[in-house]
């Protein structure tokens, strides 16, 4: 009985954290990018927040070791003989990346509570990917909630409060959601291999990638005016939040389920609406607050759990092909 009451605690817990760190990690980022005179590059704030989720992987994995002899060693021999392992997982470094990035170009146009309701377009492309890479199924009322979400967010966009969409925002906003962690979560599912080992590998292929996104997008302005230029304690804010985050969403994924992270996005967007409104005079009219509305209920409903969904199953046979996409 007192385990039970422990572990619900802490699933309240984990909730509470995960929807405050997504929330403020929202609105912050809007308000460094619409605020500040001398905007800072947003690439060098991606590739710092690679930098110290490496780091903070590499403390994780002392722990986890338990002493730096085993450390050493699983470092040794996971990434400096693993190269075939490091450019596996170069590919959602690649992936992250341009999401990252993206994220910063989105909250530059758009508003915090808009954001937040349309990149929930990633669940549809998650499914998808979910279905196609890693064989499992969906069921008829997690289809439905995906068609129900798609309608939630058109209903959202449907009067942008602002008329500040421009296509480039959009086109970020779907490269965006098109960034899933489906093949991550396979890599990962299929051995044995910590997490912080995978995250540590695939860190390392993000700081290069992205290092490589600083000199091509901004290379002349970041040696003309430093690496660091128009930095602030909130852009320091907004990248240990993404830091945080980042860490913190795989630690809630093994210790909590789709119905938590479901809660946690919905709540999220109703503090990033309500900060919205009164940091930057966001107009709620009807079709966003219906539109939001089922966003969050189509949330929840494709949370619900039907089966165990929490491995990679083996590649169906051929009698059990009609049964992949709809399971009844």
């Amino acid at each position: 009985m007192a385990s039970e009451s422990v572990s619900v605690i802490f699933k309240i817990y984990c909730l509470a954290v995960m929807t405050l760190i997504a929330a403020a990690y929202t609105v912050a980022l809007r308000y460094t990018r619409t605020v500040s005179s001398d905007l800072y590059f947003s690439t060098t704030a991606v590739c710092l927040t690679e930098l110290i989720k490496l780091l903070l992987s590499l403390g994780m994995l002392v722990r986890e070791t338990g002493d730096l002899g085993r450390f050493r060693s699983a470092v040794v021999s996971h990434i400096f003989k693993s190269p075939k392992e490091l450019l596996k997982l170069s590919v959602p470094s690649v992936v992250y990346a341009i999401q990252n990035n993206m994220a910063f170009v989105a909250l530059s146009n758009l508003d915090a509570a808009v954001y937040q309701v349309t990149y929930q377009l990633k669940i549809p492309c998650t499914a998808l990917c979910t279905v196609l890479m890693l064989g499992r199924s969906l069921s008829r009322l997690q289809w439905f909630s995906v068609f129900m979400l798609c309608g939630g967010v058109t209903l959202v966009q449907w009067t942008p409060p602002h008329h500040v969409f421009g296509g480039f925002s959009y086109g970020a906003l779907v490269t965006l959601c098109f960034g899933s962690g489906v093949y991550f979560e396979k890599v990962l599912k299929s051995s044995d291999t910590s997490l912080w080992v995978r995250n540590i590998q695939m860190y390392l292929s993000g700081i290069v990638v992205t290092l490589i996104g600083v000199f091509m997008t901004d290379g002349a302005q970041v040696l003309e005016k430093g690496f660091f230029y128009g930095y602030t304690p909130w852009v320091c804010l907004v990248i240990f939040l993404a830091s945080v985050g980042g860490m913190y969403t795989s630690v809630v994924v093994k210790y909590t389920d789709n119905i938590m992270k479901g809660f946690s996005a919905a709540a999220a967007i109703v503090l990033s609406t309500v900060a919205s409104v009164v940091l930057f005079g966001l107009q709620i009219t009807a079709t966003f607050l219906g539109g939001a509305l089922l966003v969050c209920v189509s949330i929840y409903l494709y949370g619900l759990p039907k089966q165990d969904t929490s491995r990679v199953q083996k590649p169906s046979t051929d009698g059990e092909d009609t049964q992949k996409l709809i399971a009844v």
